[in-house]
């Protein structure tokens, strides 16, 4: 997991490499469509991207739509990449930036396949099921600790 470095930006300075990563992905993996994937609210996000050697593996993006409440969105790893900890590394620095930013609470729609992965990491689901984007999801949510 040492061999990932993780970037922390605007869409300005990791665009070219987060865009690779969720095109390959949602749009050609998953099947979703590329304007739905790159819905605008971007530049208003903190940008994450997991790069392994330099070429870009991993990102996640982080909104916040309330004062207190942080949104993960747009978490995406390379199938070649998935199960090796880029995951689990993005997430940490989502929750690092996060603290930083006093947020108590972060929240996230997580693909139903993976509800798992995000329950190891402490985030509980509050919500029925649901579908974005054609996919099922549900609404999970953790409390920061300071």
């Amino acid at each position: 997991m040492s061999d990932y470095e993780i970037e922390v930006g605007t869409w300005n300075d990791l665009s070219e490499g987060s865009t690779a990563v969720r095109t390959a992905v949602f749009v050609e993996e998953q099947g979703v469509s590329e304007a739905e994937e790159l819905d605008g609210r971007d530049p208003d996000a903190v940008q994450f991207l997991a790069r392994d050697g330099g070429s870009p593996v991993g990102t996640a993006r982080l909104r916040f739509p309330e004062q207190t409440v942080g949104k993960v969105e747009r978490v995406a790893v390379r199938k070649s990449h998935r199960d090796a900890g880029v995951g689990s590394a993005l997430m940490r620095a989502v929750e690092d930036a996060a603290r930083d930013e006093d947020v108590s609470e972060l929240k996230l729609h997580a693909q139903t396949r993976v509800e798992a992965f995000y329950r190891q990491l402490g985030y509980e689901t509050v919500s029925d099921e649901f579908e974005e984007a054609g996919i099922p999801h549900v609404e999970m949510r953790k409390r920061l600790d300071g």
